[in-house]
C-alpha cells in the first residue's frame, strides 16, 4: 500500500531543507517565528523577515485528537511555538509526528518564499495568479488519476463525461456522484501506473507516500502536484518526475493567519491574503 495512513520520510522535504539551508547559509539563524497558528483546514507562520508560509493541518492524521492528554502529545510545543528556532522546525519536518511536521513544513515555506526574494529562482518559472489546475491538458482519450479529493479537478473531470480515479483515504469526502470513481487506497499501485495524467495532492507529503506514487508513475505521465503544502522550492519535485508544481503565495500574512484562527479554507485566502502560482522548470519551449 503506497497511500496510507503511516508517516514516513520525506527525501523531497530533506533535500529542500538542505538546499534552503545552503542558500540562506548564516542568515538563517537570526531568522524567528514572529507569529504561528494552527487553523482546522491550514496551518501557517510568520517569519521576523515578514515572510509566510502555509501548510494543511492534518486531523485526520492524529487519532489522539479526541481527548485533552493524549492531543497534547501530538503537538507538544503548544504556547511556546514562537520560542521556537527555526532550525528546530525545519527537523520537525521530517519528524514522524504529523502536526510537528505540518508546522515544519509551514516554515520550510516561508522560508522558501525568502530564498524566492533574494534570487534563489534561476532554474524554475513561477507565474503567480495561475492555477496549476487549468494548466492540465486534458484530451478526449487521456486517462486522469486524482490522488486525493481534489474538489476543483473533481468537478472538472466529472464534466467531461470521461473515465478517471481518485484514490483517497477518507470515502467521506467523495460525494455520490463521485463514489463509482473510487480506487482505494491498497490500489495504489495498480492505478498509478495507467495514468496519462497524474494529479497529487500536497499533503501527500505530510504522510510521506508522494515519493513512492512517482516512482511508479510512468516516464510519459504528466504528474501535477497541487495544494498549499507543496508551496515550498521545487527543485527536489522536478528531480523526481513532477512537471507542474501548484503552491501558494501569502500577499498579506497577518490577514492570512487571521483567517485561518478562524477557520479558514483555501477559499477564505485566494484574492484575499494569498495567491495560487504555477511553478514549472526552466527550460525552451516548456508547455505546462
Amino acid at each position: 500500500m503506497l497511500l496510507n495512513k503511516t508517516i514516513k520520510p520525506s527525501k523531497i522535504l530533506e533535500e529542500t531543507i538542505n538546499y534552503v539551508k545552503n542558500g540562506l547559509n548564516d542568515i538563517i539563524y537570526d531568522i524567528t517565528i514572529e507569529r504561528a497558528v494552527i487553523g482546522i483546514f491550514f496551518s501557517g507562520v510568520i517569519l521576523n523577515t515578514g515572510h509566510a508560509g502555509i501548510s494543511a493541518t492534518p486531523i485526520k492524521e492524529i487519532p489522539e485528537a479526541v481527548c485533552c492528554p493524549s492531543s497534547a502529545r501530538s503537538m507538544p510545543n503548544a504556547g511556546h511555538l514562537t520560542e521556537r528556532s527555526v532550525d528546530r522546525y525545519l527537523k520537525d519536518a521530517t519528524s514522524n509526528i504529523p502536526m510537528k511536521k505540518a508546522m515544519g513544513i509551514a516554515v520550510l515555506s516561508a522560508l522558501s518564499s525568502y530564498c524566492r526574494e533574494i534570487g534563489l529562482t534561476e532554474d524554475y518559472d513561477m507565474k503567480v495568479g495561475v492555477d496549476a489546475l487549468d494548466c492540465v491538458d486534458l484530451k478526449d482519450d487521456t486517462y486522469p488519476v486524482l490522488i486525493g479529493a481534489i474538489g476543483p479537478f473533481l468537478k472538472v473531470l466529472k464534466s467531461r463525461k470521461k473515465p478517471f480515479s481518485v484514490v483517497e483515504l477518507d470515502t467521506k469526502t467523495l460525494k455520490p456522484d463521485e463514489l463509482p470513481f473510487y480506487v482505494p487506497p491498497d490500489k495504489t499501485g495498480e492505478i498509478v501506473p495507467k495514468a496519462d495524467v497524474l494529479v497529487i495532492t500536497g499533503t501527500t507529503l505530510i504522510n510521506g507516500t508522494l515519493e513512492g506514487i512517482l516512482e511508479i508513475a510512468r516516464p510519459d505521465t504528466k504528474v501535477v502536484v497541487v495544494g498549499p503544502t507543496a508551496s515550498i522550492l521545487p527543485h527536489a519535485f522536478f528531480k523526481r518526475g513532477v512537471d507542474i508544481l501548484g503552491g501558494d503565495i501569502i500577499t498579506h500574512p497577518q490577514k492570512m493567519l487571521d483567517t485561518l484562527a478562524e477557520g479558514g479554507s483555501g477559499y477564505h485566502l485566494y484574492g484575499h491574503s494569498a495567491e495560487r502560482v504555477l511553478v514549472t522548470p526552466k527550460s525552451p519551449g516548456f508547455n505546462p
